[in-house]
């Protein structure tokens, strides 16, 4: 028996409840320590975007929590987070503010987390902070704070007024792309240094070149796509579960080529890089696609320590842990099967999924994607002939193009 094998799931329970952690550690395997923290500071939110996972999928959990974290959570995180890097010998981490709107928390509380930790960590590591808005509350004055306090700022936009304004509307229901817009024009021009991108939800109904070139516009350092989250037993718009259509793998494989074929470089596109990185023989530093483990641990606004918030998106507590910066250490997160098949790589594939011969670039996709009840997390993703679509056409640019340029060289001889 292989140590694959061994790790498989069982028909009675679902995966990775089942996972043998003694037959992993005997195989050699030691865990990744975290490099990024996730700090839900705020856990509501000022939008009512339809496609929140937070709000209008399977965990609602957000109910029971304390609107924003206090300073005694805010310093028990700090300190946690100084413990870890510390005891693992680390140099960087990130820390990404989250929410909910982490906004909503007050400039105070976001300055006190941010000197807390720099505090606690010492000079000798290199924290770089991130906050994650929708830039509804994005006024002059936090980004002056977040100038002061070396805050990267993304926002989320969905392309255009109207594409963006299909989901990301206000509870009232009015759309909230004209009230962010200021806050992004101010972003990319005075304080353009603290810009870190822009995050764009695919929908498969607004046109793939417009979208993007309405982010385009706004000249971003980088752009995330979103696939929406969903899986087998909830899946996401427009994709038949029976059909083996890629409408998200069309939609991006035109993206891809309108940037790729660009005459310039006009901006990264985090999902292809990561791709061709992989492709070419590189290290994702993504979750989305790869096998590379992940690094990444959420704290809760009540301090809770859970996995990936999209894990909200399977089933009520997917992401939960059941630890307590309070009272555990970040360490102990990573002797959790929940965890652990998060960095095990191609063990912790599906048959089919080890069976693929782009499984090394698609990695299962994004495991909140993988989950059927029944079978838990040990499937591909629920988007399988989307990533396989779009991973093989990146493929393909890149063998021409790495073929032409053989083929120059051997000309010039």
């Amino acid at each position: 028996m292989t140590a694959g094998d061994e790790l498989a799931p069982r028909d009675d329970e679902e995966w990775p409840a089942t996972l043998d952690v003694k037959a992993l550690r005997n195989t050699g395997w030691e865990p990744t320590p975290f490099r990024e923290f996730v700090l839900k500071i705020h856990s509501r939110c000022n939008l009512a975007c339809d496609y929140c996972y937070m709000y209008e999928m399977a965990d609602q959990s957000w109910r029971g929590r304390p609107v924003r974290m206090s300073p005694a959570v805010a310093g028990q995180t700090a300190a946690r987070i100084a413990e870890h890097l510390h005891d693992h010998g680390l140099t960087s981490a990130q820390v990404v503010f989250h929410g909910g709107e982490p906004l909503l928390a007050g400039p105070r509380l976001i300055e006190h987390l941010v000197n807390s930790i720099r505090r606690q960590v010492g000079p000798d590591i290199r924290i770089t902070f991130h906050a994650q808005t929708n830039g509804v509350e994005l006024d002059t004055g936090y980004l002056t704070l977040f100038d002061r306090l070396n805050i990267l700022v993304g926002v989320s936009l969905d392309g255009a007024a109207a594409a963006h304004d299909l989901h990301r509307r206000f509870p009232s229901g009015r759309g909230s792309h004209q009230a962010m817009m200021p806050a992004l024009e101010n972003l990319t021009g005075t304080f353009r240094h603290l810009f870190d991108g822009l995050l764009c939800t695919i929908d498969l109904g607004n046109d793939p070149c417009e979208t993007y070139e309405a982010l385009l516009a706004f000249d971003p350092p980088a752009v995330n796509f979103l696939l929406p989250h969903g899986n087998w037993s909830a899946p996401p718009p427009g994709r038949d579960t029976a059909s083996p259509e890629a409408p998200y793998g069309e939609w991006l494989t035109s993206v891809f080529d309108r940037w790729y074929h660009a005459p310039r470089r006009e901006t990264q596109v985090r999902l292809f890089e990561e791709i061709m990185q992989v492709l070419l023989g590189g290290v994702p530093a993504s979750e989305v696609v790869g096998l590379a483990p992940v690094a990444i641990i959420v704290v809760e606004t009540d301090g809770a320590i859970e996995q990936s918030d999209a894990l909200k998106s399977a089933y009520s507590g997917a992401g939960a842990t059941g630890l307590h910066v309070s009272r555990n250490s970040f360490d102990e997160a990573l002797t959790l099967p929940s965890i652990m098949a998060r960095q095990i790589g191609e063990l912790a594939l599906s048959p089919q999924c080890r069976s693929c011969r782009i499984n090394r670039a698609c990695g299962a996709g994004l495991y909140a994607h993988r989950y059927r009840v029944g079978t838990g997390f040990a499937n591909p993703s629920v988007y399988c002939p989307d990533l396989y679509r779009l991973v093989t056409h990146i493929a393909g640019a890149l063998r021409t193009d790495l073929a032409a340029r053989v083929q120059y060289l051997r000309d010039r001889r």
